[in-house]
């Protein structure tokens, strides 16, 4: 496929719908999961135009900063700590609405106003998560979730 991306209008499930395949495109037959990883998350950013979408991989017991679009970010995160660590140890994806509301909130930035954390998971075991950041409350939802849920089963 060619490194362009065809940006979709209408609902979320049919800017998604749209998206899935040119991501597919994208990622299929290249081995390389940095290459892949900056590629989801510039579509994503692209098609959707979050403050921040990026992954954390875990390594030595920490979730580390892997490929992202975005201000900078947090570098490392602790297991069990802010809404990736939380994702990381609970196994599950995480939306939330108001991040002012989460108890251990890591602010990476101030204009961060809701969050969705997906885990990738990998031989049954959580390898990193998908962390998409908005400057507006209330952005995410079930359709995320589903989507983008899909999204990393492919480079788990």
């Amino acid at each position: 496929m060619a490194e362009d991306l065809t940006i979709a209008k209408g609902t979320k499930a049919e800017q998604y719908t749209a998206l899935l395949p040119q991501i597919k495109a994208l990622i299929t037959g290249e081995p390389d999961q940095t290459a892949n990883l900056a590629n989801i998350t510039a579509a994503l950013k692209e098609q959707f135009g979050w403050l921040w979408v990026g992954f954390y991989l875990v390594k030595n017991n920490e979730l580390v900063l892997a490929p992202f679009q975005g201000p900078v970010a947090c570098t490392r995160i602790r297991y069990g700590k802010g809404v990736c660590g939380t994702a990381w140890q609970q196994a599950k994806t995480l939306i939330v609405p108001d991040v002012e509301k989460f108890p251990g909130h890591i602010a990476c930035s101030s204009l961060s106003r809701s969050e969705i954390v997906v885990p990738v998971f990998r031989n049954g075991e959580v390898a990193g998560v998908l962390d998409v950041d908005s400057t507006e409350l209330n952005t995410f939802d079930e359709t995320d979730r589903q989507y983008l849920e899909e999204i990393v089963s492919w480079v788990g």
